[in-house]
């Protein structure tokens, strides 16, 4: 399925798991963390500082509540290209994706470093 603004809610709806969840307001704002990620990834290319571990945790909680495969095509859906090399090296060490995914997208040597010591 080919993910858009339109189908967007839809597609996400579809695949959402979460078995504590009593109402739409939940879906909603587990659907929010994207912002978040991308508010992370924004401050560490703006500022140097990057928050892996926040990050990761994120990442984990986003893909729990929505399955690996649709977390993964949200995420590259609603997080700007910019961010694609920072966003493919958290979802490798996590082993969301693999590495013949996304070819095209380089890897971020310093996120892959930072992961590396964890």
């Amino acid at each position: 399925m080919n993910i858009n603004e339109d189908n967007l809610i839809l597609y996400a709806a579809r695949h959402y798991e979460n078995h504590h969840s009593n109402n739409t307001s939940d879906f909603y704002s587990d659907l929010k963390r994207v912002k978040y990620i991308k508010t992370l990834f924004k401050r560490y290319f703006e500022n140097d500082d990057l928050q892996e571990r926040l990050i990761l945790n994120h990442i984990i909680i986003f893909c729990n509540v929505f399955g690996v495969e649709c977390g993964v095509n949200l995420l590259f859906f609603k997080i700007h290209y910019r961010y694609y090399p920072t966003l493919k090296s958290f979802l490798l060490f996590l082993n969301y994706i693999t590495d013949d995914t996304k070819i095209e997208i380089p890897l971020d040597p310093i996120v892959v470093n930072k992961l590396r010591e964890i």
